[in-house]
C-alpha cells in the first residue's frame, strides 16, 4: 500500500496558529493508551516519550487528525513491571480504546504481546491494536511475533548491523557489557554475531551481563574493563544503567571508545560531557544535525519547533512515522476497528520526514527504516543538552541495507 508522505514538516507553531481546531468532546477523540515508566528508575525515558508523542500528536491534529477526529493520548505507569503494563492493559481494554502503545523494556513488550493476543481473542468485538514503540529485542518479530502487534522501531538486529558497520578499522578489542533481560541478551547475542560476521578481526577481551536496573556502583565494572585491555566498550545499556555507566568511566579516566545502542537519549550527553568529543558513538534514528548534513530546510524547521518546548534532543522520528501511518490506516480502514486497521497497516510504505522510504513488512509487522550511526563532536550546528558538543553522522544504512530475515510465522484471523 502506498501512503501519501508528511503533509508538512514544518507544522510547529505555524499549522497550529493557521487551524482552527474545533471544540470536541472525549467520546469524539481516538485514544491511544500508553504504557510506560513514569515513576521510578526509568522515569526520565518514560517522560521523555511522552513530551515526544505529545508534540508529533499536536501537529496531526492541528491537521484534523483520522476520519475527522482528533488523538487523545491517555498515559499509564508500568514503573517498567509486566504486571503492572498487564494491569494498565486491562484498565485500557476497559474503556475500549483502539490502541496501546508502548516504548520501554522488552520484558514488558514481551508481556503486552501475549496479553493482547489474549484479550483479542476472547473479546473479538472489543479488539486492540499494540503499537510497539521500542521493545526492541529481536525475539517480539520472530518467534513471538503476533498479528495484532506491529514494532515501529528498528530490532537489536538493525541496530546492531548498523553499530559494527561504522566500527573504526583500527579498533581491534572491545568488551560488551549488557542488562541482564530479554534486551541486553539480544544485543549481546546480535552484536556478537555482527562482529563474526564483518569484523572478525576485532577480539572480544570481555562479556558480562548485569542486573536490570539495580547497580548504583559501576567501578567495578570499570576496572574490569581497564584490566581486560580493550579498546572500546559496546553497551545496550539504556536510562540510569547507562548514564551511571559512562559517568563511572569518565570519573576513572577510562580512555576508550564508548560504542552505545541508545547514548543519544536524554541525559546520555550530559552523563559523559566534553570527556565523550570523538569517543562517543550511537545508533539512532535520528539525530538533529542530519537535517543541516542534508540540507533540509523542513525537517530543521519541525525539530526546532520540538527545541523551543524541550529540553532535549529530538531523536525519534519514527515515532512520527508510527503515527502517521496510523492515522492513514484508519483513514482507509474508514473505522477504529483492530482488524480493519491492521490490515491496513500491513504492507504500508511511507517517506519518513527526511524522505527516506520505510515499510511496515507484512510478514513480521516490523518496520523497515533507515539507521544512522554517529558521533559526539564540537563543531556542530547543534549540541545536545547544553554540552557543547553534538551529534555527526557517521554511517548511514537505509531501509533496503536493514532488511533482515525474520522466521515469523504469523498467524492471522479469519475475522
Amino acid at each position: 500500500m502506498k501512503c501519501q508522505p508528511w503533509r508538512s514538516l514544518a507544522f510547529g507553531v505555524l499549522a497550529l496558529l493557521a487551524v482552527a481546531a474545533r471544540p470536541t468532546n472525549a467520546a469524539d477523540t481516538i485514544k491511544i493508551g500508553y504504557i510506560d515508566p513514569l515513576s521510578g528508575t526509568f522515569a526520565q525515558s518514560g517522560d521523555q516519550f511522552l513530551k515526544v508523542f505529545r508534540y508529533v500528536i499536536d501537529g496531526i491534529n492541528a491537521r484534523g487528525g483520522a476520519l475527522g477526529r482528533k488523538f487523545e493520548l491517555v498515559a499509564f505507569d508500568d514503573k517498567t513491571q509486566p504486571a503492572e503494563a498487564l494491569i494498565a492493559l486491562k484498565s485500557i481494554t476497559d474503556q475500549n480504546m483502539p490502541f496501546v502503545m508502548q516504548c520501554s523494556g522488552s520484558n514488558v513488550g514481551a508481556a503486552l504481546i501475549d496479553g493482547v493476543a489474549k484479550h483479542n481473542a476472547r473479546n473479538p468485538d472489543n479488539r486492540i491494536v499494540y503499537l510497539n514503540c521500542g521493545a526492541l529485542a529481536d525475539e517480539l518479530t520472530n518467534e513471538q511475533c503476533d498479528f495484532w502487534q506491529f514494532r515501529f522501531s528498528g530490532n537489536v538486529g538493525m541496530r546492531a548491523q548498523t553499530l559494527v558497520s561504522a566500527l573504526p578499522k583500527d579498533l581491534k578489542s572491545v568488551y560488551l557489557l549488557n542488562q541482564d533481560y530479554l534486551f541486553g541478551q539480544s544485543i549481546q547475542k546480535d552484536t556478537k554475531a555482527q562482529l563474526a560476521k564483518q569484523r572478525p578481526d576485532i577480539k572480544i577481551v570481555g562479556e558480562e551481563l548485569i542486573p536490570f536496573g539495580k547497580v548504583k556502583d559501576f567501578s567495578s565494572y570499570i576496572t574490569k574493563i581497564k584490566a581486560s585491555g580493550a579498546q572500546g566498550l559496546i553497551t545496550g545499556n539504556w536510562g540510569p544503567d547507562l548514564n551511571l555507566l559512562i559517568k563511572s568511566g569518565v570519573d576513572a579516566g577510562l580512555d576508550i571508545g564508548y560504542y552505545t545502542y541508545l547514548s543519544h537519549l536524554i541525559g546520555g550527553p550530559t552523563a559523559v560531557g566534553e570527556n565523550g568529543e570523538n569517543r562517543l558513538h550511537s545508533v539512532m534514528e535520528f539525530h538533529e544535525n542530519i537535517p543541516v548534513e542534508q540540507n533540509n530546510q523542513a525537517m530543521e524547521d519541525f525539530d526546532k519547533g520540538f527545541r523551543e518546548k524541550n529540553a532535549f534532543d529530538f531523536s525519534e522520528i519514527n515515532f512520527v512515522t508510527m503515527l502517521e501511518m496510523v492515522a492513514a490506516a484508519v483513514d482507509k480502514a474508514g473505522s477504529t476497528d483492530a482488524l480493519k486497521v491492521a490490515q491496513a497497516l500491513e504492507g504500508m510504505h511511507m517517506k519518513d520526514l527526511l524522505g527516506n522510504d520505510t515499510y511496515m513488512r507484512k510478514d513480521d509487522h516490523q518496520l523497515i527504516m533507515p539507521y544512522y550511526a554517529g558521533v559526539f563532536v564540537r563543531g556542530v550546528k547543534y549540541d545536545s543538552e547544553h554540552t557543547g558538543l553534538g551529534w555527526k553522522t557517521e554511517t548511514k544504512l537505509s531501509a533496503a541495507d536493514l532488511a533482515q530475515p525474520t522466521t515469523c510465522k504469523m498467524k492471522r484471523p479469519a475475522s
